[in-house]
């Protein structure tokens, strides 16, 4: 299996503080995610900010419309610098996802980094390659906007 790495940076024009607030609260994850994955948090669960051992379970819609069942854990949060989010129950094999921030001049520059396998062999690196890359770019392409557009001022991707 082919391990599949996604990162990304982006400067908001916003304090630290807010960035964790704002991004360790489960809640405004369906803010950024694209309405056509038709995510929904399944209630109930702990709304409190992220912390290890939070368990999040919800339902998205990736891929023609299919819903399925997501389960992720906060395995690690350390606030307000990062928290890892991992797959327990969903669509892939591996999923590890590192979100870090970082005070810096005009802002925060916030970063993601996601480990990625599929399952099914042979076939899943198919899938990736016809579809599953170009939907997880689209994906956080839109994340990027909305947090250009939620975060109004000088930010930047980088």
């Amino acid at each position: 299996m082919a391990l599949h790495v996604l990162e990304q940076e982006q400067v908001l024009p916003i304090s630290l503080e807010e960035a964790w607030s704002f991004f360790s609260s489960p809640r405004n994850l369906a803010r950024i995610t694209p309405p056509d994955m038709g995510f929904v948090i399944h209630e109930p669960f702990d709304d409190s900010p992220a912390h290890a051992g939070q368990r999040i379970t919800y339902t998205v819609r990736p891929l023609f419309g299919i819903p399925l069942k997501w389960v992720t854990l906060i395995a690690l949060a350390e606030g307000p610098h990062r928290f890892v989010d991992s797959q327990i129950k969903g669509p892939y094999k591996r999923w590890w996802h590192l979100h870090t921030f970082e005070a810096v001049e005009g802002g925060v520059r916030m970063r993601d980094r996601v480990e990625y396998e599929l399952p099914l062999g042979p076939l899943g690196e198919l899938a990736h390659v016809m579809f599953v890359r170009k939907r997880l770019q689209q994906i956080f392409a839109h994340r990027r906007e909305t947090l250009q557009r939620l975060f109004p001022g000088p930010a930047r991707t980088i």
